[in-house]
């Protein structure tokens, strides 16, 4: 089975492109959005989370996120120690959910694909592009954020050159650039 990594900066269109591969019948799990079902739901994650950020990082609804992003976005080696509790459990995840597929082809996709090192788990990464005003519209109008807040969210990422650098494919999603085209040719490559 070929795997491939789809990876991309906040509001570059990561997440179009993997419901696009899914219409050609391509299987995408979404590494960002399972994290967030895990932090909940594995004891695992839950009680090292807990040991680590206190008991008040959960409560009777959940993971208190707004609580543990303050936290954590402030701090870089507390970032790194929370990323060290979920991605190994992302990873078990992604790789039971992988065992259940009977396709040629699968996607996995995760805004740090390369910083979490799950590009280590795909035969070929796939880096969507749009230019960073675009971006920054495309999550103030989807999001309701400030430009000051998509900037400091942008910031935190890795910038599109490294992740450019490192990609084995790039899908440009500008709005000029029909998305279609870019997503067949990569099928037909795929055979």
């Amino acid at each position: 089975m070929t795997v491939i990594g789809i990876t991309g900066g906040i509001g570059s269109g990561k997440s179009v492109v993997s419901r696009l591969l899914e219409t050609y019948g391509v299987p995408v799990y979404d590494a960002d959005r399972e994290s967030k079902r895990l932090t909940v739901s594995s004891p695992v994650i839950r009680e090292r989370l807990t040991a680590l950020l206190g008991a008040d990082i959960y409560t009777p609804d959940g993971l208190n996120r707004a609580l543990m992003a303050g936290r954590i976005f402030r701090d870089a080696a507390l970032l790194e120690r929370v990323n060290a509790i979920i991605h190994p459990e992302v990873s078990k995840d992604f790789n039971c959910w992988k065992a259940g597929l009977q396709t040629a082809v699968c996607a996995l996709e995760s805004a740090i694909l390369f910083e979490s090192g799950f590009n280590r788990k795909v035969d070929e990464t796939l880096m969507v592009y749009a230019p960073e005003e675009v971006r920054i519209g495309r999550v103030m109008a989807r999001d309701g954020m400030s430009e000051a807040d998509v900037r400091q969210r942008m910031n935190r990422q890795w910038p599109d050159e490294r992740k450019k650098a490192l990609a084995d494919k790039i899908i440009l999603n500008d709005e000029r650039t029909p998305l279609i085209p870019q997503i067949e040719a990569l099928m037909a490559e795929l055979g």
